[in-house]
């Protein structure tokens, strides 16, 4: 079954950056596409970020072009999330996810760690 472990989240104020981990497990990055999404209270979830399985082609979403940046270490089998340029808006729980095809609906997910960014 495959797992994935979120860690990094915290409190940071605005304008400050973090950097998100996801471990996974039971399985190699290299054949998945592999994603962040994130949810703030009271909104949908939102997809913040992408990275292909074959070619390490990356998407981001206009709310966090710029400022964040998906990478992954397939011989760790980790997946980072660069967060820098924080913004208040940014608070949520953020959701390591994967797929076999794509980040649009992906088929599994973390438990999620939350980032709060205040003064």
């Amino acid at each position: 079954q495959v797992q994935l472990v979120e860690s990094g989240g915290g409190l940071v104020q605005p304008g400050g950056s973090l950097r998100l981990s996801c471990a996974a497990s039971t399985f190699t990055l290299d054949y998945y596409v592999i994603g962040w999404f994130r949810q703030a209270p009271g909104k949908e979830r939102e997809g913040i970020a992408c990275i292909g399985s074959s070619n390490d082609s990356t998407y981001y979403p206009q709310s966090v072009k710029g400022r964040f940046t998906i990478s992954r270490d397939i011989a760790k089998n980790m997946v980072y999330l660069q967060m820098n340029s924080l913004k208040p808006e940014d608070t949520a729980v953020y959701y390591c996810v994967t797929d076999l095809f794509s980040c649009s609906k992906p088929a599994y997910w973390g438990q999620g760690t939350q980032v709060t960014v205040s003064s």
